[in-house]
């Protein structure tokens, strides 16, 4: 895969060009003062997009969100809970 540096101003006067280059399979990269500012390159082509993970509760409820059967089982604890006898806290002293 070809790849070529140009700065802003040469992208923007060129930009048809660079479409048609790219979606021939070239990356170009675009500078702005002398360092990368962009990258244009073909679909498909882009690397994955990182996240950073997940913090907090919501994460946790946003994972069990895809488990099959959640909202059942989730009413079943609730249910059993529900149900149960207080328990005297236990004595850490």
């Amino acid at each position: 895969m070809t790849s070529e540096a140009l700065s802003v101003a040469d992208a923007k006067r060129r930009f048809s060009e660079l479409l048609d280059r790219v979606a021939a399979g070239e990356r170009i990269v675009v500078t702005r003062r002398g360092k990368p500012a962009v990258a244009l390159v073909p679909p498909g082509d882009e690397p994955a997009q990182r996240r950073p993970p997940p913090l907090g509760l919501l994460a946790i409820a946003g994972a069990l969100a895809d488990v099959e059967d959640f909202e059942e089982t989730m009413h079943e604890v609730v249910a059993s809970r529900r149900n149960a006898r207080d328990r005297p806290a236990p004595d850490l002293g």
